[in-house]
């Protein structure tokens, strides 16, 4: 999968996002340099920066004056998008989703892995059937 790739070689995992959905035509590379200080939730440790990128792109496609330029659906994916998040893995901030592991060590690299692989299969599920449902 590209965006546990990018993630694996070195981009962040908001980046990772940006990348991969890039790759699918998603997004403008563009998008990379706004999703860089997103990583590490936010530098803060808060909102995981896996679920950030998945947002930028649903911003990126949906918000106001965009591709679909209809942001109550990006509302919606939103909401649904954490929803789906939560009841995977319970909560959404970085900080404790990688309790115990050390920034920028290769053990949390991997555990994080998890979390970009779900943001984007998640994204990209999403992003299917809001097209296939009109």
């Amino acid at each position: 999968m590209k965006a546990t790739e990018y993630f694996l070689n070195g981009n962040s995992c908001s980046e990772s996002i940006i990348l991969a959905a890039k790759d699918e035509g998603l997004c403008d590379e563009g998008l990379l340099s706004v999703a860089s200080p997103f990583s590490g939730g936010l530098g803060s440790g808060c909102l995981c920066g896996a679920i950030s990128g998945a947002m930028i792109v649903i911003g990126y496609l949906y918000g106001k004056k965009n591709k679909f330029n209809n942001p109550p659906i990006a509302r919606d994916l939103a909401k649904t998008f954490m929803n789906k998040f939560k009841e995977a893995h319970k909560v959404t901030c970085c900080r404790i989703l990688s309790k115990g592991f050390e920034f920028h060590t290769p053990e949390r690299k991997q555990h994080c892995l998890n979390f970009v692989e779900f943001s984007y299969n998640c994204l990209t599920n999403l992003l299917k059937e809001s097209v296939k449902n009109g």
